[in-house]
């Protein structure tokens, strides 16, 4: 299986990792914009990333103030996992808090995630009540303390994340990763100076929302039925009628394209998510079901032809 380093760091992931959003119970920001985040076989779901490949995990404070990070760790316990086998990447709440939290608060986070350690460490986003530096510094300190392995950061804009890379470079500690929504359907990290940034400074990008909440399917074009069941989701556009017709065509080639791989949409997307860009792009797709994650782990048994990442490039250019 490949394993990429996240940045400049040590740290080695697969290409595709799992999001645990869903594990936080269906409590916390956002929750509801799943109907099905109750009673998530996190188990089961762990277990079968685990043996489809997958090697780390991305939870957060956040979800479910530490819920996610319980289930998570109860998950590979149950699937034998000793610490040090598996890669752990988790997040710091921010808003209304200081850098210092950031050093005050890591023993919960490592409570909450016993026995395994902390690999990388992201801040969510970035309004807080303290300076990059600030909390550039504090991160360092974790790392230096062992505590971390890693640091990341999340939802940064391009001049926001050189910032960040320049104060922990003068540490001599590089910025590994920056998490942002990307996928077909949402490129705009393509003409904000992200993409292109995180490229210049050696930075990996960690892509939530990777098959655009589920829309990347295709299931929602093929029984549109579907959205209502959906929870708060199909209040966003491109859950309309007039969303789904847009994002049909290209739908409709990853069905074909999938085709000649023995794959799906999803995994068709996903795909070409971790090749496009070569290595610079790894993502964290979720999992309500089995199934799902199945289907997330079988994205990593082929690779599409330059042509075909091309041709869905192009496809979804709208989308940029």
């Amino acid at each position: 299986m490949e394993l990429r380093n996240l940045g400049a760091s040590e740290v080695r992931v697969t290409p595709i990792g799992l999001g645990c959003w869903q594990f936080s119970g269906g409590k916390g920001l956002f929750a509801k914009m799943w109907a099905t985040m109750k009673d998530v076989p996190f188990t089961e779901i762990v277990r079968t990333a685990l043996e489809g490949g997958i090697n780390w995990f991305d939870t957060a404070e956040l979800y479910g103030r530490g819920k996610s990070e319980e289930d998570l760790s109860k998950g590979l316990q149950a699937a034998g996992k000793t610490p040090g086998e598996v890669v752990i990447a988790t997040k710091w709440i921010p808003t209304w808090r200081t850098a210092r939290s950031l050093v005050d608060t890591i023993e919960e986070r490592k409570r909450r995630l016993n026995p395994y350690p902390i690999d990388l460490y992201q801040i969510h986003w970035p309004l807080s009540l303290s300076t990059i530096r600030a909390e550039m510094r504090a991160m360092a300190e974790l790392v230096r303390r062992g505590d971390i392995r890693a640091v990341g950061i999340s939802n940064y804009s391009a001049g926001q994340m050189r910032r960040a890379h320049r104060e922990l470079a003068a540490l001599g500690i590089p910025l590994a990763t920056n998490q942002v929504q990307y996928s077909l359907l949402h490129r705009n990290i393509e003409r904000n100076g992200v993409l292109e940034t995180a490229r210049e400074l050696g930075i990996t990008i960690i892509a939530f929302s990777p098959l655009a909440q589920g829309l990347l399917s295709g299931k929602f074009h093929e029984r549109p039925e579907l959205v209502k069941l959906v929870g708060g989701r199909k209040y966003l556009p491109g859950y309309w009628k007039s969303g789904l017709r847009k994002s049909a065509p290209l739908i409709q080639a990853m069905r074909r394209i999938g085709e000649k791989y023995g794959a799906t949409p999803s995994q068709v997307a996903l795909n070409w998510l971790v090749h496009f860009h070569g290595t610079s792009v790894v993502a964290i797709p979720g999992a309500t079901k089995v199934y799902q994650a199945q289907d997330n782990v079988g994205a990593l048994r082929f690779q599409l032809a330059r042509e075909e990442l091309e041709q869905l490039d192009e496809l979804s250019t709208s989308y940029k």
